[in-house]
């Protein structure tokens, strides 16, 4: 059976892959965020001084859904390409930058390494660039579903940056305790 796929049939098997994709890579990334303590009520973050262009916390929850959405699909459009040159590469390139882009969390909110982090954002900046080539490589649309997740990166390493210095002992800083009212 030497059949060509139907457009339906193609489509169908895409869809097989983003339904196991987008809902992974999002859980993913909301359970680092959780185990990093990054949303509201971590006193630690809370504590340091912040850039004049630090976005609104509820701004944060809803790029990354935006971004891990578009992320999923990216990679569900090349694991749909089969045979396709390359797509090994770019799907193992993927895995490792996605594998940084969940330890950058815990290394910033719960770790408090704030000067790593920023070392960390930059080498995951440059292996998404190289991602998104080499999935442009495979299906243009795949790479052009990274360039948001690689504006943001840029504009978060240079939140990281400024918060790194503006706290210069923001990873000795210790949390203030919680005060209650009898």
């Amino acid at each position: 059976m030497n059949e060509i796929a139907s457009p339906g049939q193609l489509r169908l098997a895409y869809l097989r892959w983003a339904l196991v994709t987008v809902p992974v890579i999002v859980l993913l990334g909301f359970l680092s965020g959780q185990f990093a303590n990054s949303g509201f009520g971590n006193r630690w973050f809370d504590a340091l001084a912040k850039p004049a262009l630090m976005p609104p916390g509820w701004a944060f929850g809803v790029a990354w859904t935006i971004l891990y959405i578009a992320m999923a699909l990216a990679l569900a459009i090349v694991l749909h390409a089969r045979g396709a040159k390359g797509r090994g590469l770019a799907i193992t390139l993927f895995l490792v930058q996605f594998l940084l882009n969940l330890a950058w969390s815990p290394l910033f909110f719960r770790a408090h390494q704030v000067g790593n982090a920023l070392i960390l954002i930059l080498v995951l900046f440059v292996l998404v660039a190289l991602t998104a080539w080499l999935f442009s490589r495979i299906r243009r649309v795949a790479g052009w579903l990274l360039l948001p997740y690689l504006v943001w990166l840029a504009f978060a390493s240079f939140l990281n940056y400024e918060i790194n210095r503006l706290n210069p002992d923001a990873e000795t800083l210790v949390a203030p305790a919680l005060q209650t009212q009898i």
